[in-house]
């Protein structure tokens, strides 16, 4: 049996322009196991001949405007964010713009999770607005975990596998170290105070969100 699927396997030559095709059709990253999917049991592929095509294939993209991405969902193909400014001139409708609140809040939940409003708030000194943690949860970029064995069992909010997929993240591990961008001495000093951590996130998480909007330069809403 073995044997018979061995002599049908398809050629690596036959199988890259297939998973193109795939990536190109799909409105969400693929996983390895969703590419297998799509082919007879005679002709399915293994992962490492999926990973040998899709390798062939980034190489390809390398001089190209588009290139191939494995985030946390699986793979896609999706527009340099460097020409992202033209190619958002082609559309009239404009990417969300999300306010400093709510980044703020997206960016202490994800370095510091799991993370309660009360942490959320001793950190940026104010009250988090419940549209925020409703924004975030609608946008399933954040979920609660569970409760914190506190009085009043504050809801735990952890980031999801969608926050990492918008955000161009293979994981929570690709998250720039704090360590590399606190620029003042309280915050190499001491980077889990309060302090340290809200002037990290004035300098740097801020930014760093408002900047990756990766989830929109997709092919799937930018065909050629």
């Amino acid at each position: 049996m073995s044997m018979a699927l061995k002599a049908t396997t398809l050629k690596p030559a036959t199988l890259k322009p297939i998973v193109e095709a795939l990536l190109l059709a799909a409105d969400r990253p693929l996983a390895l196991e969703e590419m297998k999917s799509v082919f007879d049991p005679a002709q399915r592929p293994g992962n490492g001949e999926l990973r040998e095509a899709l390798a062939s294939l980034a190489a390809d993209c390398e001089q190209r405007g588009v290139e191939l991405k494995e985030v946390a969902s699986g793979f896609r193909l999706q527009i340099r964010a460097e020409h992202a400014g033209r190619v958002n001139r082609l559309w009239q409708e404009k990417p969300p713009r999300y306010s400093r609140a709510l980044l703020e809040t997206l960016a202490l939940i994800a370095y510091r999770q799991p993370a309660t409003r009360g942490d959320i708030e001793q950190v940026r000194g104010v009250a988090v607005s419940s549209a925020i943690i409703r924004t975030l949860v609608d946008r399933e970029w954040i979920r609660v975990s569970g409760h914190r064995e506190t009085p009043g069992r504050p809801e735990l909010f952890v980031t999801t596998r969608q926050f990492l997929d918008h955000f161009n993240l293979g994981s929570l591990a690709d998250l720039p170290p704090l360590g590399e961008i606190a620029e003042t001495p309280e915050a190499i000093e001491a980077p889990e105070t309060p302090k340290a951590v809200l002037n990290i996130s004035d300098q740097f998480l801020v930014p760093f969100f408002e900047d990756v909007q990766i989830d929109d330069l997709s092919w799937k809403d930018h065909q050629f």
